[in-house]
């Protein structure tokens, strides 16, 4: 399982848990662009879960 699966995992886990929830929830997505071509992913909703996920800008891709 890659980096993005992980996070997209964490997130409809999340979006379940809230939707089943009898209440408020709240999820928050957050990202940051780090160096050498990563980006840090920070999914709240209660705790805090981080990610560094590979990032190359589109107009990169499109080069390679």
């Amino acid at each position: 399982m890659n980096a993005h699966e992980q996070v997209l995992g964490k997130i409809q886990e999340l979006y379940q848990s809230v939707f089943e929830h009898d209440g408020f929830g709240e999820i928050k997505i957050e990202m940051r662009l780090l160096k050498r071509g990563q980006k840090e992913i920070i999914v709240s909703c209660g705790k805090q879960y981080r990610y560094t996920v590979d990032y190359q800008p589109q107009a990169q891709a499109e080069i390679l």
